[in-house]
Formats: structure tokens, C-alpha cells, sequence
């Protein structure tokens, strides 16, 4: 993977922003439900953001991992804990796991995290 993933990340909240101009309401609604979502509760945020980046790397959603992997370190997720959540999208998808989450590796070395 030559392409940065930090230059990546930052092009999908680019984006995210020209969405939330051109699409005010909708955006609007997207981060309610977000913000209620992802709030602390039986599960703590971290916990939430950690299944959604397992779920975003199933899936595949090269803007999902990016997004899902930064708001798990925002909220506190540790480099052993990410590459404990890969070891079981690996143990549940195979290789196409193994790809999906070498994005996740290569943005935690750009960001100085391995």
C-alpha cells in the first residue's frame, strides 16, 4: 500500500464536511444518531468504536476503517488492543482480513503508533 493513509483520512473528513454543506439535515441526523450511539453506556465508548472498526474491516470500508480506527484511539484504544481486535477479524475473515486491516497498520505506523 504506497498510498498515506493519514493523507487518506484526511481527504475523508474533506469530504465528510463538503457533505455536511451540501446535505445539512441528513448530516445533521447521521451525527445525532452517532453521538447517541456511541456514548457510554454497558459498553464504553472505546468498546463501540473497537466493534465498529472490527465490523468496518469485515465489511471492507476503506473510509469506515480510517474513521472507526481514529475515534478508537480518540477514545482511548491502545496499539495492543487494535492489533488484538485484527488478530479476531483474521480469525473470522482469512486473508481478505489480513488486507483489510494492513490499512490499519500502515496508519498506526504513520502516526507514530507501532
Amino acid at each position: 500500500m504506497s498510498e498515506s493513509q493519514v493523507e487518506l483520512n484526511e481527504n475523508r473528513r474533506k469530504n465528510l464536511g463538503q457533505f455536511a454543506e451540501l446535505l445539512p439535515e441528513v448530516f445533521k441526523e447521521v451525527r445525532s444518531q452517532a453521538t447517541e450511539v456511541y456514548r457510554d453506556g454497558a459498553l464504553s465508548a472505546k468498546v463501540k468504536r473497537l466493534m465498529a472498526m472490527a465490523i468496518a474491516l469485515g465489511a471492507g470500508c476503506r473510509n469506515c476503517i480510517l474513521g472507526q480506527t481514529m475515534y478508537a484511539l480518540e477514545t482511548g484504544a491502545t496499539k495492543e488492543e487494535i492489533l488484538e481486535l485484527i488478530s479476531v477479524v483474521v480469525s473470522m475473515r482469512g486473508t481478505t482480513g489480513v488486507a483489510e486491516s494492513l490499512r490499519v497498520i500502515q496508519l498506526l505506523d504513520e502516526l507514530g503508533k507501532l
